[in-house]
């Protein structure tokens, strides 16, 4: 199991790094302004639509009915679903293709009338990655039900790598249609690499399935896109309230998310021993598991906030390209960071119901939790321009893991506030001193914010051992 997981956590963070170099390349060639907007506006939907999927969306539909079929009846069962879904793929490109005007001015009504013209351009070139998409998922299946996690979780680097090519070698040359046709060409591979899988396992596509193959998928299917649609629908109200707040917003926010979502990753393998330990245990051993992984969790994370805020504007001036640590970045960064420790949090929380399969309870609270988050967008940006945006974002998990921990008992409330007022001190006090560091050269501001997340780490662990 520890071998999957760190290939996996390897695998994901290549993902994420190339992720991360098209955001920054966009910026290099094209600036942080309407074009770059513009293109972000058009991936959010495709990219909605892929994170869902490439997060085990699909997949975690199809594998229990997988693992339910006989042996000799799975390359049928494939087949079908594969045929289904290129199906479903198709109709959804040209949806998308046809729908792209009223889609680019859905996600970014701010933009002007030339923007989202280029928007809806590029989005009706995007709509052409769905049925790679589609493909890719269905044919993780086989394979990580073989415990063969690593080619499945390539995905988002081979989506990603054509475009981050192209835009390296173009240059300011690069054009939004040529960073289109590279995610095309990216959806294909993505699913290329698991084709032996599926064919080793029997996959031919001439072969029929059994009736109903596809109708039992959709039934597994929607709860879990109802999570995650609730998700991506909080991502497109900031890139909707980030589109009326000016040039370059649209960007801006979505750089910051990039660099605040990298930290998290580390938490994966948490989460999953702590699900896996906890399963069949009684309620007071969950218990005590919980507590345990919510200390561990705020040594891990907290350090990571406090010293990312500290260091955020040399961190924007070294990392990323030039011109952007004049502007709102840095500040935007440190807000997004505050989230970091409580958005942690909840997962765990999520975990310890998942445990008893309780799967009802976390939607309900973080679907309460998004309703929050909804209401400070439509409110906050208005008052706080960008800051708005991550304030409602901390609003948001906040009170998600209010009632999560309010569903448990009078001591869980406790010590949730209790954690949570040390992290916004914690955090607050990194706001102070990054005006201190910001003025210092390089080196200098590093060391000392290392310096400061791991003195906190030490008082962390010292009150862990002797709490």
């Amino acid at each position: 199991m520890f071998g999957a997981t760190l290939w996996l956590t390897l695998a994901t963070l290549a993902g994420l790094a190339a992720g991360f170099a098209r955001e920054w390349l966009l910026v290099a060639d094209w600036g942080a302004g309407h074009r770059s907007d513009a293109f972000l506006v058009a991936m959010f939907l495709p990219e909605a639509l892929r994170a869902m999927l490439a997060g085990g969306v699909l997949s975690a539909a199809c594998l229990p009915l997988w693992q339910g079929r006989a042996e000799a009846d799975r390359p049928g069962w494939l087949a079908a679903l594969a045929r289904h879904w290129l199906w479903v793929g198709m109709a959804l490109a040209a949806a998308i293709s046809l729908l792209a005007p009223g889609l680019a001015q859905l996600v970014g009504p701010g933009l002007a009338t030339a923007d989202l013209a280029l928007a809806a351009e590029t989005l009706s070139l995007l709509s052409l990655i769905m049925p790679g998409l589609m493909l890719q998922a269905v044919f993780a299946v086989p394979a990580q039900a073989q415990g063969r996690f690593l080619l499945p979780g390539l995905g988002s680097l081979m989506f990603n790598l054509p475009a981050v090519v192209y835009l390296w070698l173009s240059g300011p040359a690069a054009t939004p249609r040529g960073a289109a046709w590279g995610f095309v060409l990216g959806s294909v591979l993505m699913a290329l690499p698991l084709l032996p899988s599926a064919w080793r396992e029997g996959w031919r596509p001439c072969l029929r399935g059994p009736s109903g193959a596809a109708r039992e998928v959709w039934r597994q299917l929607w709860p879990l896109l109802a999570s995650g649609g609730a998700s991506q629908g909080l991502a497109w109200l900031e890139r909707l309230a980030a589109s009326y707040l000016g040039e370059g917003a649209i960007t801006l926010v979505n750089l910051a998310r990039k660099l605040v979502n990298i930290p998290l990753i580390a938490l994966m393998s948490l989460n999953q021993v702590l699900l896996g330990r906890m399963s069949g245990q009684s309620r007071e051993d969950r218990r005590a598991l919980l507590d345990s992984g919510l200390s561990l969790c705020t040594v891990l994370t907290l350090p990571a906030a406090v010293g990312l805020i500290a260091i955020a504007p040399q961190l924007v001036r070294t990392v990323l390209p030039a011109g952007l640590a004049e502007g709102p970045l840095a500040g935007l960064l440190s807000a997004f960071a505050v989230a970091i420790v409580f958005g942690s949090w909840n997962a765990l929380l999520a975990r310890y119901y998942y445990a008893a399969a309780d799967t009802r309870t976390p939607l309900s609270c973080e679907l309460r939790g998004n309703l929050a988050q909804a209401a400070c967008l439509l409110t906050l940006p208005a008052l706080a321009q960008l800051y708005g945006i991550a304030l409602a974002g901390l609003v948001g998990v906040l009170t998600t893991g209010l009632l999560l921990t309010g569903l448990l008992d009078r001591a869980a409330r406790t010590a949730y506030l209790r954690l949570a007022g040390l992290s916004l001190l914690a955090c607050g006090a990194a706001m102070l001193a990054q005006g201190g560091l910001a003025g210092l050269s390089a080196p200098m501001a590093w060391s000392l914010a290392l310096l400061l997340g791991g003195g906190l780490l030490g008082a962390l662990l010292l009150q862990r051992r002797h709490g």
